[in-house]
């Protein structure tokens, strides 16, 4: 029996709108089903603080549980000033703590960055790619994900409606696919 693996999803966007949940969710639809890719909320972390640890926040737990439980992450996200989106940055320290309990070690990762700009995000792509290293989590390397135009991208219904992109994404589901499944052999 083949496995299903379980991907957690982060969107860096916390926006109702968010054109990176829009991808995460069209990511979902395309995903082949050795994959079930489930979005992992982070908008409810409170912001990291070691001295909570005492007494740890209930969404911290909800979310390391989350986390904890699946096998690999797919982190879909825009680019805030040239880096990731503050409430993303947080959830990969609430994740990585306390330390040396580690949610992320190990996971399979894979990065998709969407923009409505046509650079695609390439600055907060590579910053977590950076904190990857350091989390001890191996990095799909191609094909590398910078989504640009990503506004005229979808459908009132949430589809990709650029064929090509549709393409690519499909490409790269599954090559994150074949990637978990090489990781976790």
């Amino acid at each position: 029996m083949d496995k299903t693996f379980q991907v957690a999803v982060l969107v860096g966007s916390l926006r109702k709108e968010s054109l990176n949940r829009k991808m995460a969710l069209a990511v979902a639809r395309l995903a082949p089903p050795s994959l079930a890719l489930n979005i992992i909320e982070i908008g409810d972390l409170p912001l990291y603080d070691e001295d909570a640890e005492t007494n740890t926040p209930e969404a911290w737990k909800r979310f390391r549980s989350e986390v904890g439980g699946s096998d690999a992450a797919l982190f879909v996200t825009p680019e805030y000033n040239r880096s990731v989106p503050g409430a993303l940055k947080n959830a990969l320290d609430v994740g990585s703590r306390p330390y040396g309990k580690s949610v992320w070690s190990g996971k399979p990762a894979a990065v998709m960055s969407v923009s409505p700009s046509a650079i695609g995000g390439f600055g907060a792509n590579h910053h977590l790619r950076q904190s990857f290293v350091f989390l001890d989590m191996p990095v799909l390397q191609q094909p590398e994900a910078y989504v640009g135009g990503a506004g005229k991208m979808f459908d009132e219904a949430g589809e990709i409606v650029v064929e090509g992109t549709r393409d690519f994404v499909q490409t790269f589901v599954d090559a994150f696919a074949t990637w978990i499944a090489r990781c976790k052999a």
